[in-house]
């Protein structure tokens, strides 16, 4: 991020009166106990204008202040901001094909399979999709206690209908595309993107496993009564990515509105450059590869892109996104949304499972919010 892009501490107060009625948004929701506390930031025309926090950790007395700068585990957001941007880089740089069979890639997909069975068609591109005919979700993490016994259970899963004839939103999709680009890469996904992904964006902040020195001062998910039987702080939420080692295609990754910004600005700065990475302000990405994953794909009625989702009717992104637009939900209460035509980008990060997962408000929440800033940004 540029100097003309820093961060502020927090906004200012012309920002927050500019930004009101988004304010009223958020503190309706803590009031609500939709969650206890919330980070947020909005980028547009290539420089920040919102960035601020509202709330604390928990609901309890004296439980610390979320401040910008606090770092929350994003759920699913892990799957562009690590996985896809790792397949946009492998792809642009010619190492991934996105036609290429994953069986391929990953033999173990094919083993005990008959033959002309469904997942002998299923391609890389299809895992990006989601319309690779695998489930949804599976909870492996009941009956899988390693990440051998895990990824096995994953390989081996049936395919319900066959590839590309329907989008269904799967998580195992993304562990066998996580585990498919550790393939090609010769290296874990966790290690990798931050080589090639973060420490190019400076995202300082953003990293799988965090240290346990680092823990106190990440938001907490929720009070676990499943699997690990304490409060889930500074690792990740999601059971299946803790089977796994707290680092998995799917989910896994923490980070932090500022450095959320910085790979929203990133991208921004790619659809400017008229002659592919390396040429303007973008550092990583081309501007062709950031269309051809940004491109709705196959089923119809599927608002999913190549790792992205885009608006479609309801959508999270609220009514003023436009079409061509890309974002990610987590299920912790995170979310990204970046407007390609506009160049704005809106990043909201909270813990809306803590105490536990029953609240389901914020699907109400997010819509508000995006509309309120980009009313605000029509000023």
């Amino acid at each position: 991020m540029t100097s003309e892009t820093a961060l502020p501490p927090t906004a200012a107060p012309d920002q927050q009166l500019r930004f009101a009625a988004a304010y009223r948004v958020l503190q309706d929701a803590i009031a609500a106990r939709v969650f206890p506390g919330c980070a947020f930031g909005v980028l547009a025309g290539g420089k920040v204008v919102l960035h601020d926090a509202l709330g604390h950790f928990t609901y309890d007395e004296g439980a610390p202040a979320v401040t910008p700068q606090t770092i929350y585990d994003l759920a699913s957001v892990t799957k562009v901001v690590a996985t896809t941007a790792a397949a946009m880089l492998l792809s642009q740089r010619g190492l991934l094909d996105l036609d290429m069979p994953v069986g391929e890639l990953l033999p173990g997909f094919m083993v005990g399979r008959a033959p002309g069975t469904y997942a002998r068609y299923v391609k890389v591109r299809h895992l990006l999709a989601h319309n690779s005919g695998l489930p949804g979700y599976v909870d492996f993490f009941r009956t899988a206690a390693t990440p051998t016994a895990l990824l096995r259970a994953c390989l081996e899963l049936p395919l319900e209908v066959p590839p590309g004839a329907r989008a269904e939103y799967s998580d195992p999709g993304f562990i066998l595309l996580g585990k498919a680009l550790e393939v090609i890469t010769r290296e874990p996904l966790a290690r990798w993107v931050r080589r090639e992904v973060f420490h190019p964006l400076e995202m300082a902040a953003t990293a799988f496993n965090p240290p346990a020195r680092a823990h106190k001062a990440i938001s907490p998910t929720e009070d676990d009564t499943v699997l690990r039987h304490r409060i889930i702080q500074g690792e990740v939420q999601d059971e299946n990515a803790s089977v796994l080692g707290g680092a998995a295609g799917h989910a896994g990754l923490f980070s932090n509105v500022p450095d959320l910004l910085r790979f929203s600005q990133e991208i921004l700065d790619a659809t400017r450059q008229p002659s592919g990475a390396g040429s303007g302000e973008a550092r990583l990405f081309a501007a062709a590869t950031i269309e051809r994953f940004a491109e709705r794909q196959g089923s119809e009625g599927s608002s999913r892109a190549l790792g992205w989702d885009t608006p479609s009717e309801n959508s999270s992104s609220g009514l003023h996104f436009s079409p061509h637009s890309i974002g990610h939900l987590g299920y912790s209460g995170c979310s990204l949304w970046i407007d390609l035509d506009a160049e704005v980008a809106v990043v909201l990060l909270t813990n809306r499972t803590w105490p536990d997962r029953r609240n389901q408000s914020i699907r109400e929440l997010r819509p508000d919010f995006h509309n309120a800033v980009r009313e605000a940004l029509s000023w």
